[in-house]
């Protein structure tokens, strides 16, 4: 019986999104298939796709990645063309010893990048990004939605 992997790899995001920036990957869960391939014949993928949150709560937008094992130094969060925010890294391989066998490699490694549109609600100058225990936070403040003033107005007989 062989497994046919879903054609969009158990990620949240919405294909009608248009904030979202996302390329469908048919290969996205190809890799898992791969875990029994000795390391130094190929570069795992699975870490190419890191998986991030985006989180809209009434004052941010708050976008949240996974990135066990990597420092704040080796993550990029940057805005391209004044409304994208790009987060991007990279995980390098493990050296491999002359003597060292490897029986099993599934920690994954390599570059990620992923981009989101921003919508016109938020303050782009003041991003703010922090890395705790292998998580990145990147806060996006949104602007202040003015309300309508409501102006009385007489009503003459």
């Amino acid at each position: 019986m062989s497994i046919i992997p879903s054609f969009f790899g158990g990620r949240r995001t919405n294909v009608f999104d248009p904030f979202s920036l996302d390329i469908w990957d048919p290969f996205h869960d190809f890799s898992n298939s791969l875990s029994n391939i000795p390391g130094g014949a190929r570069e795992t993928s699975a870490f190419a796709n890191a998986q991030i949150d985006w989180k809209e709560t009434p004052d941010a937008h708050v976008f949240k990645a996974d990135l066990p094992g990597l420092k704040k130094e080796e993550v990029k969060v940057e805005l391209q063309e004044g409304r994208i925010l790009q987060i991007s890294g990279e995980r390098s391989r493990e050296k491999e010893e002359k003597n060292d066998k490897w029986r099993r490699v599934e920690r994954s490694s390599g570059k990620f990048l992923r981009q989101f549109r921003l919508p016109d609600n938020a303050k782009v100058d003041q991003v703010k990004a922090k890395m705790e225990n292998g998580v990145l936070t990147v806060t996006v403040p949104k602007k202040e939605v003015k309300k309508p003033e409501v102006m009385a107005i007489n009503i003459s007989n």
